[in-house]
């Protein structure tokens, strides 16, 4: 699904429940977290683009990806700063910026200010708030 930069996806807690798998929505939308190492793209190194798992918005190239030892998929950078939104999370006594899609408000993650050159940010994703569409190379 490609949407035009302007184009919002809004659906009830009903309609995603219908669409995205229990953990999808757990996390996605009731901002929860996979447990590290879990995630099946942790450690994937193919080719591709990331896309928000609720709505397809294209979110991380695989050229960003890093490794960062936390268990969650790391990038440092989004594929366009136009398709995340970024607000303060203060859960659990915590501050910290959670990372959303723009386009359907689903929760990423979390962006941290410890990552690697040029932008030394590490965007920590949630793997099931991610699909992969693989590069043909």
């Amino acid at each position: 699904m490609t949407l035009s930069s302007d184009e919002t996806v809004s659906k009830t807690d009903e309609e995603w429940q219908k669409i995205l798998t229990p953990e999808q929505y757990r996390v996605c939308r009731k901002k929860d977290t996979e447990r590290p190492f879990t995630g099946k793209y942790n450690d994937c190194k193919e080719n591709g683009m990331y896309k928000c798992s609720c709505c397809g918005n294209e979110l991380f190239d695989s050229n960003s990806k890093f490794e960062s030892g936390t268990g969650w998929p790391s990038f440092f950078k989004p594929i366009n700063d136009e398709n995340i939104k970024c607000e303060s999370d203060t859960a659990y006594g915590m501050i910290r910026t959670e990372v959303m899609c723009k386009k359907c408000g689903a929760h990423l993650g979390h962006v941290f200010d410890d990552g690697p050159q040029p932008t030394n940010l590490r965007f920590c994703i949630n793997s099931v708030s991610l699909n992969l569409d693989k590069k043909n190379e």
